[in-house]
């Protein structure tokens, strides 16, 4: 049986190990306290990650949400995809980041393994009408092994809803954080703890495993609304909390 490991770095990025490859979502490797400043804001990095990019090895995939904003793809991320067997990301991001990188629109389907199947998923990053995308996420198929989602920025709405309509997930690696940036206005780009208690109520087998909470000065949720939330909707159970730069079992 496929089994699969978890490796929580920091923010969004995690090194997933399946059907036997390495793959790496949104990598983020600058150090805490970097300063991101654009036009109209700037983004404040507050944690190192867990693991260094010398030091995380080979990455045979990138799962790369979209490439626009450093909270998902800062300085030594963007570095890291040179080595990187391949880079999947939406069409728009493949353009921009050039040759490596694969633009996969929703549901669309590659074969990364011997039998590992990528989908992307549909993401709206941002409330209706106040998308910050494009973005995708991901859902990984292997046979005779879990099914696993990973959201990428993303809130609750039906692209997402869709997903466990068409696949029974075992395991959601999901972007919290309720990600907010003034120029956006008051609505969170990125899913709350409300959202993400939805989708566990939706898809009653999913695992949840929270990512891209902490770490970040314009989240404005992060661990404690989650455990609160879930601990509300009696589904405590249902989260699992990867701890920083160890290697976990997860299916």
């Amino acid at each position: 049986m496929s089994r699969l490991h978890a490796t929580y770095i920091g923010g969004p990025t995690a090194l997933l190990e399946l059907d036997g490859l390495r793959l790496l979502t949104d990598p983020t490797f600058d150090p805490g306290g970097t300063d991101y400043p654009t036009p109209a804001y700037t983004l404040h990095k507050t944690q190192a990650p867990a693991i260094g990019a010398a030091e995380i090895g080979a990455v045979d995939a990138v799962l790369l949400s979209h490439d626009h904003h450093f909270d998902n793809l800062d300085t030594a991320g963007r570095a890291l995809l040179a080595t990187a067997g391949a880079v999947y990301t939406t069409v728009a991001g493949a353009a921009r980041l050039g040759a490596g990188a694969t633009g996969l629109a929703p549901w669309d389907e590659v074969r990364l393994g011997p039998t590992l199947r990528l989908t992307a998923t549909p993401g709206r990053h941002g409330p209706d009408g106040g998308d910050r995308g494009p973005v995708i996420g991901f859902l990984l198929t292997v046979a005779d092994g879990p099914t696993i989602y990973v959201s990428g920025d993303t809130v609750w709405f039906e692209g997402v809803r869709e997903v466990g309509a068409r696949a029974r997930v075992d395991v959601a690696f999901l972007n919290l954080g309720a990600a907010k940036v003034a120029v956006a206005g008051p609505s969170p780009l990125t899913l709350t703890a409300a959202d993400a208690v939805l989708l566990a109520q939706a898809w009653p087998g999913t695992r949840i495993v929270p990512l891209h909470f902490e770490g970040w000065g314009h989240f404005s949720e992060g661990a404690e609304e989650v455990r609160a939330a879930f601990a509300a909707a009696g589904l405590a159970d249902r989260l699992t909390w990867l701890a920083a730069g160890e290697r976990t079992l997860m299916a």
